[in-house]
């Protein structure tokens, strides 16, 4: 077991290491190709995107990966009704959209060549879920490979229908070049759905593992609305964001054009740079799920006390290397990958404080993996008010896109000591 989780982790970052190399690539051809404009519009759609996949998948890939890892219920079973459950979310979504997009773009986000792209996510949604409910199975399986494969071959498709599509599409308009980059996700998504069930043992099903199970429902609910509560807030959060950045800025002078561009240089250059290492930590974190989830259920409560300590080590390892790269070539990594030195002053506040953003991965998957995710919740929805009055009232100090900055390092900082004074306080009480 001890070997196991390294292995899995060892796994995952190498697979993270090359799909986050994708990434860039991908990241790299759509800002030098839509410009700052585009990442702009593309980056004030992308909170929307991430509430209402939230809301679709409902928490219950990681269910799935803690009620699988504990080996007490029928496999098939749980992914499926999964399934069932999150396609029932979708196609109200879906509907939810169709009625609502011109209002969103309008009124909200106040720019209505959005309003296509708000579309283009309901088409998306049910492939996210099922890809991540199947996906689930090999977590909680401690099988990395498949996951691994799926990123890579993901990246690798949705590069080459941006390299083809972006050239066509961005002739059409700017909006139809952000819709093509929403709706290429279908296709990633596929590909993996595919590899999936090619890679999962006995893949047939009889009727009545098909057929939703009411113990299931309830053990998977009861994990997962816990789980999506949390992730819930931190997205309502994330799609107030912009409602409230155009909001306030233009009511005090600014235009729709620089808060559009700034927007984009933070989310499109800035949040991309500094979160690179985040691959490394999202590795140790789902890694780390299963493991816990099997030794809390053991009582086994110092191993677990050991293995956060490893995760969050390993985390600081490349956290803080990085992190002063980030401090002294700021403008050398942004020119050498988006060919631009826009969002520099940025990476400079922003950076250190994402040291704690590198460590808060790992131990909020603990606390999930340890029945805990009520607590994490709470964590997360305190810092999401915090950061949305935060963002409200700097925003109204007249220092541009600096708000949005500020608000991000608060909910930096507070979640992740929220979170790890609890899992220690609720190890600490075990032993």
């Amino acid at each position: 077991m001890k070997n196991k989780f390294i292995k899995s982790t060892f796994i995952l970052i190498i697979g993270g290491a090359v799909t986050k190399l994708l990434g860039m690539i991908i990241r790299i051809f759509l800002t030098r190709n839509i410009g700052s404009l585009g990442m702009g519009l593309y980056s004030m759609i992308m909170p929307t995107f991430t509430l209402l996949n939230s809301i679709a998948q409902l928490g219950l890939p990681t269910a799935l990966n803690v009620l699988i890892a504990s080996e007490k219920y029928n496999t098939k079973n749980l992914i499926f009704t999964s399934i069932l459950i999150s396609i029932s979310i979708d196609l109200i979504i879906f509907l939810f959209l169709i009625f609502s997009c011109s209002y969103i773009s309008n009124n909200l986000l106040s720019d209505p060549r959005l309003k296509i792209p708000l579309l283009s996510i309901s088409f998306v949604l049910p492939f996210i879920t099922v890809s991540n409910c199947l996906r689930s199975y090999f977590f909680a399986k401690q099988r990395m490979y498949p996951h691994v494969i799926s990123n890579i071959i993901e990246d690798l498709v949705k590069l080459i229908f941006i390299i083809v599509g972006i050239p066509f599409f961005i002739t059409k308009g700017i909006e139809f070049a952000v819709s093509f980059v929403i709706l290429s996700n279908i296709f990633c998504e596929l590909s993996s759905i595919i590899i999936f069930i090619f890679l999962i043992p006995n893949f047939k099903c009889s009727k009545n593992e098909l057929k939703p199970n009411k113990r299931n429902i309830k053990e998977l609910l009861k994990i997962a609305l816990p789980t999506t509560g949390s992730r819930l807030i931190g997205s309502i959060g994330y799609f107030l964001e912009p409602i409230i950045i155009t909001y306030v800025l233009i009511k005090i002078g600014y235009s729709n054009n620089f808060i559009v561009n700034e927007y984009g240089i933070i989310n499109g250059y800035v949040m991309q740079l500094v979160l690179l290492p985040s691959f490394f930590t999202l590795a140790i974190s789902q890694a780390l799920i299963p493991i816990v989830s099997k030794n809390y259920s053991k009582g086994n409560f110092k191993y677990i006390n050991k293995k956060l300590k490893q995760a969050i080590f390993f985390s600081l390892l490349i956290g803080i290397p990085a992190t002063i790269i980030f401090e002294i070539y700021p403008d050398k990594l942004l020119s050498f990958l988006f060919k631009t030195t826009n969002g520099v002053k940025y990476i400079k506040i922003i950076a250190p404080i994402c040291l704690l953003h590198y460590i808060q991965s790992p131990i909020s998957s603990t606390l999930q993996a340890m029945n805990k995710a009520k607590i994490s919740m709470m964590g997360t929805f305190i810092g999401m008010i915090l950061r949305t009055i935060s963002l409200f009232v700097f925003s109204f100090l007249r220092i541009g896109l600096w708000g949005l900055i500020l608000a991000t390092s608060v909910n930096i900082i507070f979640v992740t000591i929220f979170d790890f004074y609890n899992v220690k306080n609720i190890l600490n009480n075990k032993r």
